[in-house]
């Protein structure tokens, strides 16, 4: 059985690999005030931003889903690892060595199953990138050479050749330690008549990497005549390589995509090597599988769906390439880029173009072209007679509805004026308000008006009580009552900036936060040793204080509290002694009335003595209450 990892190696994990490093594999992040980062959500599908990351805390919240936690936590749920697979890889990124108790470490048997298939596959690229320079290879080369390759593009993209050999990759990784069991679940080998062979022989071979880098899978090019496969063999399903959720090339080209904000889809290996090698940085390919939703997910989180973002499909010019064109469109709604499709001349695809007219010609081909509406409307059209009256009424009726999905109000108008024109229809007011038809019955099928940012919907999901969306964890709050504000900010104030707030915030009991989650908070803070524990190391006394929770929905309170924004302009001890000023004063002030309410009860005729004590009790409060209206935080 697999050994416990030691909790000091884990908490040296988790200082060593900065989270905002982690997270930038996987989405585009800015900056959101206060050293936070915010950037779409990998949780849910989202327009505007509402998830933000605290590299000086090491947590991660989302304000629209509400998953939250920290570096860890964050590759788990992502990636859909154990904990000890998650503290393995991002170990092994950090160059930390893992101790393992209860047996000693034991590489073969401790490792989680996804860190030994990735490892293999690793080795895999390895072990094909060293057959490519040998002889039996000449024929890869040759066909990397006639495509305009040389042999430093092969080593960029990790391009490497298979044996003809039964079992050759098979033999290498059993030497490497790896079991038949982990060949055959990594898709490395299959079953043989005599046990497991290699999957791949005799083929050019393409490493394909997650957007974190890490070979998932291959993609495998034949070679030779008397290979009775496809042309193109991938990787099967696997549990890490899932091919409707990987692109290749996406480890090379996601800080330009970024950066840039475009995004350039292609349909082949080949032609992602041409694009990069002619200087187009932002090229991607699917791997064997149509684009689809999975893909638009990737995107979106790098685009950050900001609206001057472009996508470019450059899909090959035959029916095949005009379907798949088509087929993305469908898709198109959700982008918030443009979208575009560029058609190469005589129908070449990149890798084509590039030999035949160079570098300049790639680079002028991914230039936006043809909206991808446009092209979608020119398919739809040519398929129809538009000589008579029902080929153009036919024609309209399927190429209305594509208008109608065009985002910009004012491009859905224009376009919907060539239409008029393309159908040759003279009411052209007629198909203009066809097209605004149809987008209402749109809107109204499934639409409720534009997404409220990020603040706005969590404020209307908890005012007044309010239950949380479904799916949400975080606890329903009433954000409108003042003192619902103070005592977040006092929380935030302890979790984020203790310095400010210890050690009088140590002082103040459970009772004083009257909304439950908050009062659940101020106990796992006292749990974990109070602010004052925060004043040494930030990242260690918040993962003190997430461990004292009690469950996950105060947990994920704790990570939202961590890492939200506080709404004062200048958060300093002035700031933060009237955040504390204010929880202590309606404190004091209910239990004043309280009091008041008790002595009433009692009446002159209960015991005196009791009374008096009631009386002394209710005077010091009133006292108490005064000098902290009158003297601030000093009165503290």
């Amino acid at each position: 059985m697999a050994g416990r990892i030691n909790d000091d190696d884990v908490k040296a994990v988790r200082d060593a690999v900065p989270i905002d490093a982690v997270v930038s594999d996987y989405l585009q992040l800015r900056s959101a005030g206060g050293g936070n980062l915010k950037g779409l959500c990998p949780f849910h599908d989202e327009k505007s931003p509402s998830f933000q990351v605290s590299p000086s805390k090491g947590l991660f919240h989302c304000f629209g889903c509400q998953e939250g936690g920290d570096t860890i936590a964050f590759v788990m749920k992502i990636d859909h690892l154990s904990f000890s697979e998650t503290v393995e890889r991002l170990a092994a990124k950090a160059g930390i060595t893992l101790r393992y108790e209860e047996g000693g470490y034991n590489p073969a048997s401790q490792r989680g199953e996804r860190t030994r298939l990735v490892e293999a596959h690793k080795i895999a690229a390895e072990f094909y990138a060293d057959q490519l320079s040998g002889p039996e290879a000449e024929t890869g080369r040759k066909f990397l050479a006639e495509r305009g390759f040389d042999q430093a593009a092969a080593e960029h993209f990790g391009v490497g050749y298979s044996p003809v050999g039964w079992d050759h990759l098979t033999r290498f990784l059993r030497g490497k330690g790896f079991t038949d069991k982990e060949l055959l679940l990594s898709g490395l080998s299959q079953d043989g008549r005599r046990g497991p062979i290699d999957r791949f022989r005799g083929r050019l071979m393409w490493p394909i990497r997650d957007i974190s880098g890490e070979v998932v899978g291959f993609g495998a090019r034949k070679l030779r005549e008397d290979d009775n496969g496809p042309k193109y063999l991938n990787t099967p399903e696997t549990s890490i390589y899932k091919k409707s959720q990987v692109l290749y090339g996406v480890d090379l080209a996601k800080k330009d995509i970024a950066k840039a904000s475009r995004a350039v889809v292609v349909e082949g290996y080949t032609d992602v090597m041409a694009c990069h090698l002619a200087g187009v940085t932002t090229a991607i390919a699917t791997c064997g599988t149509a684009f689809g939703g999975d893909h638009i997910k990737i995107l979106r989180r790098l685009l950050m769906d900001n609206g001057s973002a472009r996508v470019i499909f450059t899909f090959d010019g035959d029916a095949a390439g005009q379907k798949a064109a088509l087929r993305a469109f469908e898709d198109d709604q959700k982008f918030a880029a443009e979208t575009y499709i560029a058609i190469a001349p005589e129908g070449m695809d990149p890798c084509e173009l590039r030999l035949a007219k160079g570098d300049e010609a790639v680079q002028d081909l991914v230039q936006p072209r043809t909206p991808l509406f446009e092209f979608a409307i020119r398919q739809i059209v040519s398929r129809y007679d538009l000589e008579t009256p029902a080929g153009r009424a036919a024609a309209l009726d399927e190429a209305a509805p594509i208008v109608a999905r065009i985002k910009n109000g004012s491009s859905q108008h224009e376009v919907a004026v060539q239409l008029a024109g393309i159908l040759g229809i003279l009411d052209t007011q007629f198909v203009v308000k066809r097209v605004a038809q149809m987008a209402r019955w749109a809107r109204d099928r499934g639409g409720r008006g534009p997404a409220p940012s990020p603040e706005r919907r969590s404020q209307q999901s908890r005012s007044y009580g309010a239950p949380a969306p479904q799916g949400a964890t975080g606890p329903a709050l009433n954000l409108r009552s003042p003192a619902h504000r103070t005592e977040r900010e006092l929380l935030k104030l302890a979790l984020q900036r203790p310095e400010l707030v210890s050690p009088a915030f140590d002082a103040y009991g459970e009772d004083e936060f009257t909304a439950p989650p908050y009062a659940a908070v101020r106990r796992a803070i006292e749990d974990a040793g109070g602010a004052e524990q925060g004043l040494e190391s930030a990242p260690e006394y918040l993962a003190r204080v997430r461990e004292a929770a009690p469950d996950d929905a105060v947990r994920a309170m704790v990570t939202e509290l961590a890492v939200e924004v506080f709404h004062g302009k200048t958060i300093d001890e002035v700031y933060a002694g009237q955040q504390l000023v204010q929880v202590r004063l309606r404190a004091v002030d209910r239990r004043v009335r309280d009091v008041t309410s008790t002595l009433t009860r009692l009446g002159t005729q209960s015991d005196p003595d009791h009374y008096a004590a009631v009386q002394k009790e209710l005077w010091v409060l009133q006292q108490y209450g005064q000098s902290l209206r009158n003297g601030g935080a000093a009165a503290l």
